[in-house]
C-alpha cells in the first residue's frame, strides 16, 4: 500500500504532462507580473493579505479562564458502637466473657445472639446513671496445662472465630475485647498477633496475668504474674495504633485475682487514647469479694478505672447468692466495668 504522500503525487503519462505544462504557464505569468486575460490585456495578480488593524487589536480581550476548585470532604472519624469517641464518663461497660465450646469460661458461648440478649437483660440495672455499652470479652488466647505447638502453653483463636464474634458484637452494639491468657508467652507479642483486629475502632484487649506463668510454670497449677512495666508496654503499643489510625479510645483491661498477680502497678503510666481498667476478679461470697475489692483497689493508679467481675457459678460455691447489681453499685470506688463469667 502506498503512503498518503505517494497517493497525493501526480501520476505519469498524459495527465502528468498536462499538469506540468499548466504549472510552467502559471510560473511564466507570475514572472511577468500578471496574467493575460481573455481580451489579451494584462491584469494585476498582486495578492492581498488580511491584516488586523490596530483598532481591532485594541478591542480584542482575552476570555478569562475560570478554575473550579474541587474539595473532598474527609469521612468522619470512626466512633464507638454507642457513638462518640471517649469511653468515660459517658458509658458504663457491662459484659459477658467466654470461649466457644467452653461453658466453664463464661456465658459468651453457643448462640452469640442469644448470649447478647441475656447480657442486655443483665445490664439493665446498671443503666440508671450512665448509658451501658455492652462488651463481648472473648478469651482469644487460651492457656493450656500442656505444651502447645509453639511450646508456650497457650493457643490463639482463628481469624474466622474472631470475625464471628466481632460480627455478633456489632449486631449487639457492643465492644469486642480480646482476652489474653498467655501461658509462658509474654503479653506484648500475643497482643501484637491480633493487630489486624486492634486496628478496628470497636476492638480492645483484656490481659489475664493469672495465666502468665513465666518460662517454667504450668497454667492452672500456679498463679501467674505481670508488672506495671509490662502493662505499660501494651498500653504504649495500643496508643500508637489509636494515633496512627485516628481511632476512638481503646480499652485495655487487666484482671487481678490476688495482690501477687500484678506488681509495681504504679509503673503503668497514662497514655492518650487508651483507657486502662483494673478488673478485680475476687471469688466467693459478697463479704469475700468486697474484702478483695478494698485490698486491690488500694494499689490502683489514679488514672486507671475500676472494674468488677462476678462468677455465676464459682461465687455460689460458698453457699451465698450472687451479688446483685445494686450491691455492685454500692462499691467504692464505683465500678465502671462489670463483667460476668
Amino acid at each position: 500500500m502506498r503512503s498518503s504522500a505517494e497517493r497525493a503525487r501526480p501520476g505519469r503519462g498524459r495527465v502528468g504532462a498536462v499538469l506540468a505544462a499548466a504549472v510552467l504557464a502559471l510560473s511564466a505569468c507570475s514572472a511577468n507580473g500578471g496574467t493575460e486575460g481573455v481580451d489579451g490585456q494584462t491584469t494585476s495578480t498582486a495578492s492581498t493579505t488580511d491584516t488586523a488593524s490596530p483598532t481591532d487589536a485594541a478591542t480584542t480581550t482575552a476570555t478569562p479562564t475560570t478554575t473550579t476548585a474541587t474539595t473532598t470532604t474527609p469521612p468522619p472519624p470512626p466512633e464507638l458502637p454507642g457513638g462518640g469517641r471517649t469511653i468515660f464518663p459517658t458509658y458504663r461497660l457491662v459484659g459477658f466473657s467466654g470461649h466457644p465450646g467452653s461453658p466453664a469460661l463464661g456465658r459468651l458461648t453457643g448462640d452469640l445472639d442469644v448470649a447478647a440478649t441475656r447480657m442486655a437483660e443483665q445490664a439493665v440495672p446498671y443503666a440508671e446513671d450512665r448509658q451501658v455499652l455492652p462488651v463481648f470479652e472473648l478469651i482469644a488466647t487460651v492457656a493450656h496445662p500442656f505444651p502447645t505447638e509453639e511450646g508456650d502453653y497457650s493457643g490463639r483463636s482463628s481469624d474466622e472465630l474472631i470475625q464471628d464474634h466481632l460480627d455478633a458484637a456489632r449486631r449487639a452494639g457492643a465492644l469486642l475485647l480480646l482476652n489474653i491468657q498467655p501461658g509462658r508467652a509474654d503479653f506484648l507479642p500475643e497482643v501484637r498477633a491480633y493487630e489486624k483486629w486492634l486496628r478496628e475502632p470497636d476492638v480492645g484487649v483484656a490481659l489475664d496475668p493469672e495465666w502468665a506463668v513465666g518460662p517454667s510454670g504450668i497454667p492452672g497449677e500456679v498463679y501467674g504474674q505481670t508488672t506495671g512495666t509490662e502493662l505499660d508496654s501494651v498500653v504504649t503499643y495500643l496508643a500508637r495504633l489509636v494515633a496512627e489510625h485516628n481511632l476512638p479510645e481503646k480499652v485495655m483491661v487487666y484482671h487481678q485475682v490476688a495482690a501477687s498477680v500484678v506488681v509495681d502497678e504504679q509503673l503503668l503510666l497514662p497514655h492518650p487514647g487508651v483507657v486502662p481498667i483494673k478488673s478485680v476478679d475476687g471469688i466467693g461470697s459478697q463479704a469475700e469479694k468486697e474484702t478483695t475489692w478494698d485490698r486491690l483497689m488500694e494499689a490502683k493508679p489514679a488514672h486507671v478505672h475500676p472494674g468488677f467481675k462476678l462468677f455465676y457459678e464459682e461465687d455460689l460455691r460458698t453457699g451465698g447468692p450472687l451479688m446483685t447489681p445494686e450491691q455492685v453499685l454500692d462499691l467504692t470506688p464505683l465500678p465502671e466495668y462489670v463483667l460476668y463469667e
